[in-house]
């Protein structure tokens, strides 16, 4: 499960856990992972450093090279840190076999991690594939930030083994792990996921299946709001940030947020509560959509309510927000 049995043995016994529990976590060796974009070559890098065998899979081998490197140049920052070594790298990028097949890349897979596109038909046509393809020990975890686990799992024939682990961005950085249940999720399944984040080094917290769980439940609507505010002139984009920043202590503003995470990621997830819930608090704002569908996504487009340039750190106001008209 990690570096070697041993280690593995001696964490577990200190954990005290059901002997279930932990017979089930000394059986997860291959973790595969769907994806190679920012969250899955995190997801990648946490399992490695950890100890796992790890199956990065994409269609893309172009797509897999650039997680690699991603990778390799993150872990370069945590040697500079002291925080790993130049050998305990090296071992852990060997454990990370790339695959462009996904049923190559399933067929010894203990726990299988989804990190694709938050795209509901993507997502179904992905997990139905994984319940054909995959062992039936196989746990079928999803990354999702807000699509239902339950009908997720409904259309496959083991939703019991269907489980939202939903990491942030950066993986490697952020602690948190939101454990989301399915309707049918069986206890153990949870009880072996909440484990294996502690084993991560996350704090897992098990939330119910609703639209947006917790954290973008909470989170969406607060940047929703803050387009809202900008879209109606209350105030521009750098006194909205800075009002959160620093009269609410929060370390970056909402529309700064908004693009870090994408714009076209806060729209998919605000049009899931909208329809979930049917209230029009949800409603996206329609600047969000715009900005969307005209491809200004934030920070990965290099446009958003910021303008983002390669190799630089500065913060700068897009253009098209730096009318000055509600100032005195």
């Amino acid at each position: 499960m990690i570096t070697t049995t041993e280690q593995s043995t001696v964490k577990l016994e200190a954990a005290g856990l059901d002997e279930k529990i932990k017979n089930m976590l000394q059986q997860l060796k291959v973790v595969t992972v769907i994806g190679s974009g920012t969250m899955g070559n995190g997801i990648c890098h946490v399992f490695a450093q950890s100890g796992f065998n790890v199956h990065m899979m994409d269609i893309n081998q172009v797509a897999l090279d650039k997680a690699i490197a991603t990778i390799g140049k993150n872990m370069d920052r945590q040697v500079a840190k002291n925080t790993l070594t130049e050998e305990t790298k090296a071992q852990a990028l060997g454990r990370i076999t790339t695959y462009t097949d996904l049923a190559e890349a399933v067929k010894d897979a203990d726990i299988v991690i989804e990190a694709a596109t938050e795209n509901i038909d993507l997502k179904i046509k992905i997990f139905q594939d994984l319940d054909k393809m995959c062992p039936e020990r196989t746990i079928l975890a999803t990354n999702t930030s807000s699509i239902s686990i339950t009908r997720i799992g409904s259309h496959t024939k083991r939703p019991g083994k269907v489980i939202g682990m939903h990491f942030m961005n950066p993986v490697p950085v952020m602690k948190l792990v939101e454990i989301i249940n399915g309707y049918a999720t069986e206890k153990d399944v949870t009880n072996v996921v909440y484990h294996l984040s502690e084993y991560l080094g996350k704090v897992p917290c098990i939330v119910n299946d609703y639209p947006g769980f917790i954290s973008n439940r909470i989170l969406m609507p607060l940047i929703n709001e803050a387009i809202l505010a900008l879209q109606e002139g209350v105030a521009g984009v750098t006194e909205i940030d800075t009002i959160m920043k620093l009269g609410m202590a929060h370390p970056m503003g909402p529309l700064q947020l908004a693009d870090f995470i994408g714009l076209d990621t806060c729209y998919s997830i605000m049009h899931v509560l909208h329809m979930g819930f049917g209230a029009q608090k949800y409603a996206p704002a329609t600047l969000l959509a715009n900005m969307v569908q005209a491809g200004f996504y934030g920070a990965k487009s290099g446009e958003g309510f910021y303008k983002y340039t390669p190799g630089s750190k500065e913060l700068v106001v897009s253009e098209r927000f730096q009318n000055k008209s509600w100032k005195i």
